[in-house]
Order: C-alpha cells, then sequence, then structure tokens
C-alpha cells in the first residue's frame, strides 16, 4: 500500500490577523492546492472570473455583517500563503459556492463526486468511559486528502478550538476547550437558494467559539443560510442534538432510547419532510442505509469505546457506495472518497483522525493540549 501522509498540525495564537497570517505561512502549500482546485472547478461550472468576483463578494459581505473577525483572519491567511483574499473566501464559501452552481447550471450535478458524511455522536450514558464520543466521516474529493489540516487556535477571547479543516478554511468538524463538539453534513431541499445566508463553515466556527452550549445552539438554529445542512452538536457535559437546516429554519432531532445520535445524507425529522422535499435522493442514493448501518452496529455493544465507533464507520456494507467509501471514479477527473474519518472526545480535548480510512487504518490523536501523536493501526 502506498504510504499515505497524516495530516498537518497547525498551531497558532494572537489576533485574527496574527492567527491568520501564522496559519497561512505553515499551511501555504495546502492552502494554494484548496485555492487551485475549487477555483478551477468555478470554471468548470461555467463561472468567468466577473462572475466569480460577484459570487465570492457576496459572500464576503455577508461574512462582514455576520462576524467581521472572521475577514481578518482571512486577510492574514492569504497574506501568509500568498494568494489572493478571494480565494480564501471561496474556500470558506465552498459549500454554497458549489451548490450554488448546481442549482443554477444543469450541467453542475455531472461535475461534483457525491459530497456524503456519516456522523454520529454517543451519550455518556453509553460510552464505556463516561464522556461523550463524536465523530464523523467525511466523504468528499479524494484529492482533499492532501489539502485538509488540523488546526488549534489559541484564542484571547474565548475557549481554544481544534478543527479538521480544508486549508485556508476556518473550521469545519470540530471541539473546544468549553466541551462544545461540532459535525455537519450535506442536505439539499427545494427552499434552497432563495435567500444569500452566512457561509457554513463559518457557522460552525461561531459554534466552537461559544463557551455555552446554549449559545452553540443559537448559532446553528437562528443563524440565516442559503442553503440546507445537517449540524449535529455535542456537549461533553453530557448531551446531543442534530439540526436538520434549512435556509431559515431549523427542525432538532435528539437522541433515541439507545441514547444515540446517527445521521446521513437525508431529511428524517418527519416535521421538515411535511413542509419541504428532499432534492438530495439523487447525488446520494446510499444514504438510505449508511445512517442504519452505523446505528445497528453500534448497538451491538451495550457501553461503547472510539475504537467502537471508529469499527461501525469503517463499515464496507455496499461498497463502493458504503459508510466507508474507496476512492471510486466520481466524474470526469474527478475521485470520490471517505476523505478523513474524525472521532473526538470533548471533554478529553483530543480528536483522532485517519486520512482516506477505506485504504489506511492510521489514526494521528490531536489534542488541545500535547503535540500530535501518530497511533497504530486500527
Amino acid at each position: 500500500m502506498t504510504q499515505i501522509t497524516q495530516f498537518p498540525f497547525v498551531s497558532v495564537s494572537g489576533s485574527p490577523e496574527a492567527r491568520g497570517r501564522s496559519y497561512g505561512q505553515q499551511a501555504a502549500d495546502r492552502v494554494r492546492k484548496s485555492a487551485a482546485m475549487y477555483g478551477q472547478t468555478l470554471v468548470d461550472l461555467g463561472y468567468d472570473a466577473m462572475a466569480r468576483t460577484q459570487l465570492i463578494t457576496s459572500f464576503a459581505r455577508e461574512i462582514e455583517h455576520f462576524a467581521p473577525h472572521y475577514l481578518e483572519e482571512m486577510r492574514g491567511i492569504a497574506a501568509g500563503a500568498d494568494v489572493p483574499f478571494e480565494d480564501i473566501v471561496m474556500v470558506n464559501a465552498r459549500t454554497e459556492v458549489i451548490a450554488k452552481a448546481r442549482a443554477e447550471k444543469k450541467k453542475a450535478a455531472e461535475l461534483e463526486p457525491g459530497d456524503g458524511c456519516t456522523g454520529a455522536l454517543i451519550l455518556p450514558t453509553r460510552s464505556a468511559n463516561g464522556r461523550l464520543i463524536h465523530g464523523q466521516n467525511w466523504d468528499w474529493r479524494a484529492e482533499c486528502a492532501e489539502t485538509a489540516i488540523v488546526l488549534r487556535v489559541r484564542n484571547d477571547n474565548g475557549p481554544d478550538i481544534l478543527t479538521f479543516v480544508e486549508a485556508g478554511g476556518l473550521a469545519r468538524s470540530g471541539l473546544n476547550s468549553a466541551g462544545v463538539s461540532i459535525t455537519a453534513n450535506y442536505l439539499e431541499s427545494d427552499r434552497d437558494f432563495r435567500q444569500l445566508g452566512v457561509p457554513l463553515s463559518l457557522i460552525r466556527r461561531k459554534v466552537l467559539e461559544q463557551e455555552h452550549f446554549a449559545l452553540a445552539i443559537k448559532a446553528v438554529a437562528t443563524t440565516p443560510k442559503s442553503c440546507s445542512n445537517n449540524i449535529m452538536i455535542g456537549m461533553a457535559a453530557g448531551f446531543g442534538v442534530d439540526y436538520e437546516c434549512t435556509i431559515d429554519e431549523a427542525f432538532p432531532l435528539y437522541p433515541g432510547s439507545d441514547d444515540l445520535i446517527v445521521h446521513a445524507n437525508h431529511w428524517v425529522s418527519e416535521v421538515a419532510l411535511g413542509k419541504l422535499r428532499d432534492t438530495g435522493r439523487a447525488s446520494t442514493p446510499e444514504s438510505a442505509y449508511r445512517d442504519w448501518r452505523v446505528r445497528r452496529l453500534l448497538n451491538e455493544k451495550p457501553q461503547l469505546t472510539r475504537e467502537d465507533l471508529k469499527r461501525a464507520l469503517f463499515d464496507d456494507f455496499g461498497t463502493p457506495y458504503s459508510v466507508c467509501r474507496p476512492p471510486r471514479p466520481g466524474s470526469h477527473d474527478n475521485l470520490s472518497a471517505t476523505v478523513a474519518m474524525v472521532i473526538m472526545e470533548p471533554a478529553a480535548g483530543l480528536m483522532e483522525v485517519a486520512p482516506l480510512p477505506a485504504l489506511n487504518r492510521s489514526f494521528t490523536r490531536y489534542s488541545l493540549n500535547a503535540e500530535p501523536e501518530l497511533l497504530a493501526a486500527a
């Protein structure tokens, strides 16, 4: 097997601009790759330079209204990595950029691999060590195994943050020193793009900046969005909730009688399905069984560990349309894959991440309080 590179670790502190500049310098190569990849996507989807600038500028305005310090951090990243500021905004708004292009261009869906993800949260009552466990498989472009990093932010004005993220981005999956954790995955509905909202990646960053879980919930449930998304948040003290979000409404899903939350890429809330139409089934048909498989595997044991969650997320039922997806042809030159498996224990401030887990069983443990540690293969 070809050696698969573990995700680089970037640790920053200071003002937003100083953090961003240090981030950009430490991860310059991956930031440039990330920006080039999505820049080419816009070209492939039919956006010329003027249309691209207009689209990205519109999101920059929304970001400025939402949290101006995010733009300061992005300017720092751009300067540190020596790329245009517009490119960093594009990376942080890439879900909206690509999904909006899909909605506007008939050829868009043909040019992108499936954007999947299967997430799970285990309450402390089901955890062998009494601590909440939260994890996810991130399914996207296989080449993102070479553009993602793990970022630690030492924050002077809030909790410290540990996040797995595409290079140039401010947050994706992660946890903070206040015990809040978050994962998110793609949903579609017929309400998408009726308004311009805050990029989803920055809502995730906002969640990770909160010291109180109630304010994390507020950030998820009330921030205007451009398109649908599923956002799962955990609280180390012993609670979790999943929000299926449209642009202007959020539908909560609570842990079941098994004290688990599991979610893939289709709408589950009966209230939501009574109000909207799920338009994403065609792009992720295997979502119908991915969440069922993970829940079933987790319920084989009464008490669960991080290793048990890994085992469930390694599931290859229906491969290559499986919970753990090996690289498979997407469309054109794209390969679709489970890019990373992310397992978190927010009470301990740790995150274990494996790149391309269908091909690789080696995890690196990242921490709020220690340097990265390569673990023995699972």
